[in-house]
């Protein structure tokens, strides 16, 4: 496996990034053409459907609310999905180390869907959101951090 590469995974949960770095002053390059983005629609829009009725005693109809939000349940499987791009990755030896950019939530859903091959390559976290930043400014917010 190589030993000087690492993917940086950037993220927010609905869309990500991942760039390779090859070694200190390499700088960050694509390591996909493209970026990951799931679903932005709100909540009211992912569950259209009205709740289920359920009649109360003495003829009053109540609607039944949903169990789970449905953005937030959007948000994990589109971060286990992101997690399994990261697993295939070391399986076939692309990277020798991980760095997680994501917020607080998201790292948190990252690290439970990470598989232990993973979870042993990841070498940093910065607990914040940068997906708004364009491949040049992130790289440049990152460089002292990670010696880019």
């Amino acid at each position: 496996m190589p030993s000087n590469k690492t993917w940086l995974l950037v993220t927010d949960g609905a869309r990500a990034r991942i760039f390779l770095n090859e070694g200190r002053g390499k700088g960050l390059v694509r390591a996909f053409d493209n970026d990951f983005a799931a679903s932005h629609a709100p909540s009211r829009d992912i569950s259209a459907d009205r709740p289920g009725r359920h009649a109360q005693p003495g003829g009053g109809k109540h609607g039944v609310a949903p169990r789970a939000d449905a953005h937030k349940l959007e948000k994990e499987k589109f971060l286990k999905d992101m997690a399994g791009v990261l697993d295939e990755g070391a399986g076939s030896g692309k990277f020798a180390s991980v760095v997680l950019v994501a917020p607080p939530e998201s790292l948190g859903i990252l690290r439970r869907e990470s598989s232990k091959r993973v979870t042993g390559a990841v070498t940093k976290e910065v607990n914040k959101d940068l997906t708004h930043l364009s491949d040049a400014e992130l790289q440049a917010h990152l460089k002292d951090d990670l010696w880019l």
